[in-house]
């Protein structure tokens, strides 16, 4: 079962920091997000340097589900993690997450997943693990890895505030609504009753290394910058945490330290952490 120290070590003996481009998009911003998630996938399964039907092989034996793009999340790693890639070009850029708010978990029973994802594997909650990467040209600069646990508040934050706006959406008067998942859905628009109008939120967070910003700092005179925060809870729970130790006795760039960062939930309660950080 592969998890992000596999995806760690990777980045660290394989020093990969160029992007691949499929081609398969017209639009430049999708086609670097696309080669990103590539990116990501080939970091975990450590398939930079194989033939497209090696890569595919492997794949298949470390995710049970590679991502579609509709619905989240981008990967499931086979009884492990599932993650969440998301682009940005300027160092200091939130993320974008469009119809769907932070997410601590991924729960099979979440609406917004799709049910060959919700089948995949036999599974009710994994940790959500968001890979955020700052692309320049097709060079890699930044890459972050953060649990969703150590980044966003419960559910209950950010689903109260939705539902506050679609209730009070949906009770303005003389407005013909329909039920939607989404923050309201308004029918009969026009005259001719062909017409329809889509409330949709759109969720924005900012990027990581604002959010921790008090325990770590990118070193921009470098060429690439690696930062990843586990929870002690997390770490302890990782078997093959022996393998960073040892990038730590070899890389003297890499490096691990014990930090404190703040409860998504309470910032005024401390948890303890392991902080990753690596650069070339």
């Amino acid at each position: 079962m592969k998890n992000i120290i596999d995806a760690i070590v990777t980045i660290v003996k394989g020093n990969h920091l160029n992007l691949t481009f499929s081609g398969g998009s017209n639009n430049r911003a999708n086609s670097q997000g696309d080669a990103l998630e590539n990116y990501v996938k080939n970091l975990f399964a450590d398939t930079f340097d194989c033939s497209e039907t090696e890569r595919l092989e492997t794949w298949s034996k470390v995710f049970s589900w590679l991502g579609n793009k509709t619905n989240p999340p981008d990967f499931i790693l086979r009884n492990g993690d599932a993650g969440e890639v998301k682009k940005i070009e300027s160092p200091d850029a939130a993320l974008a997450l469009n119809s769907s708010y932070p997410k601590r978990t991924l729960k099979s029973s979440s609406p917004l997943i799709s049910e060959a994802c919700r089948t995949a594997e036999d599974w009710t909650e994994k940790d959500m693990l968001y890979i955020v990467g700052v692309v320049n040209g097709n060079k890699l600069k930044h890459l972050c890895m953060i649990y969703g646990a150590d980044y966003c508040a419960s559910d209950t934050c950010y689903d109260k505030i939705r539902q506050l706006i679609k209730t009070g959406v949906e009770t303005i008067p003389f407005v013909e609504f329909a039920p939607t998942r989404e923050l309201g859905r308004v029918n009969h628009v026009d005259p001719l009753g062909i017409t329809y109008l889509r409330v949709r939120g759109m969720w924005h967070i900012e990027n990581p290394w604002r959010v921790f910003q008090y325990v770590y700092g990118r070193n921009f005179q470098a060429n690439f910058n690696f930062m990843c925060l586990i929870n002690l809870e997390k770490w302890t729970r990782l078997e093959n945490r022996a393998d960073l130790l040892e990038l730590q006795r070899n890389y003297s760039t890499f490096k691990i330290s014990d930090v404190k960062i703040k409860n998504p939930d309470n910032p005024c309660v401390l948890h303890e952490a392991k902080l990753i950080r690596y650069e070339i």
